[in-house]
């Protein structure tokens, strides 16, 4: 029996979600809505079968699970209709841009009963597994802490830029949409962290986002994680989480590639899947289903998810 999904918000991230659901033999999307008729008529190319509802409401009504790729603004609107109306949600992240309002969707979520869980798409992949595995099993030794570096030459990059809020300061920018996905899973494998210190830089126009962020977070054994982030110049896209331990580390890079080290070069210990996108995308929705059978899960839960904006949003004030 499939789950009937309905997607609101049509941009590239609720398009590719689509798209997997559609492949998928545990989804039928049956519902699609965004305000952008263009968007609407984008993502009916993709699931021909799904119908362009004329409110978010009407996509809720006909579906058992409701993927939210909105903009953070919104998103807690549609969550909490989609949840009053008995349907299993799955938010984009971040969870939100503010931490009350973010709390307040968290506890009614779980006031409400139903299966709930954010896309940090790294959940169900083999590397978070993989890693988590090795590091509780004391495969990476004692461990020392973890280092996140993510560069670009401009941002948005060019695939986002139809998302415009990407750009400014309220809503977007990449230690949301980014470091955010590095900050999970570093709790993940470290526990729970806190910023002891947080340098954004930001653009002389002020509604634009940060260009830069250097900061250290540690966990409550003092292990730090330091991140090093910065927009500006001709290079490749640069996004890397690297786990150190004593006798091994493992970095990965562009949230798939996973490589380990014993103190010589990175080497890969698996062949990379053909589509490494297709495959991480395919396993949050195995898993998705788990969730909304209310079985043991993988995915990022809506306290994790909060966590991790508290952290974000605190890394994104100026003065520290």
């Amino acid at each position: 029996m499939t789950v009937r999904a309905a997607v609101i918000g049509l941009g590239i991230m609720g398009r590719r979600m689509l798209e997997h659901m559609a492949k998928h033999p545990g989804y039928e999307p049956v519902a699609v809505w965004d305000p952008d008729p263009d968007a609407c008529r984008k993502a009916h190319a993709i699931a021909q079968g799904a119908e362009i509802t004329t409110s978010a409401e009407d996509a809720i009504a006909a579906a058992d699970v409701v993927y939210l790729a909105c903009p953070p603004g919104p998103r807690k609107a549609y969550a909490l209709a989609a949840a009053s109306a008995g349907k299993a949600v799955f938010l984009e992240k971040p969870l939100g841009i503010d931490v009350r309002e973010s709390e307040g969707l968290v506890a009614g979520l779980k006031d409400s009963g139903v299966p709930a869980a954010v896309n940090f798409t790294q959940a169900a992949g083999a590397a978070l597994t993989d890693v988590s595995r090795a590091a509780h099993a004391g495969g990476l030794g004692e461990l020392v802490g973890a280092d996140i570096v993510v560069t670009y030459a401009s941002w948005p990059r060019e695939w986002q830029k139809a998302a415009d809020w990407l750009r400014f300061r309220d809503e977007g920018g990449m230690t949301r949409e980014v470091i955010s996905h590095f900050l999970f899973f570093s709790e993940r494998i470290l526990g729970p962290l806190s910023v002891v210190w947080a340098r954004p830089s930001y653009p002389i126009v002020s509604d634009l986002c940060e260009t830069h962020m250097l900061a250290r977070l540690e966990n409550a054994d003092g292990i730090p994680v330091s991140i090093m982030a910065s927009v500006g110049g001709a290079q490749p896209d640069r996004q890397e989480l690297t786990i150190k331990g004593t006798l091994a580390s493992r970095r990965i890079t562009d949230f798939y590639i996973d490589a380990s080290s014993d103190g010589g070069e990175f080497t890969e210990p698996t062949q990379r899947p053909s589509d490494p996108r297709g495959s991480s995308l395919k396993a949050q929705l195995d898993d998705l289903l788990l969730c909304i059978a209310r079985m043991p899960n993988r995915l990022a839960t809506p306290d994790e998810a909060l966590r991790v904006q508290k952290l974000v949003e605190a890394m994104l004030v100026e003065e520290h």
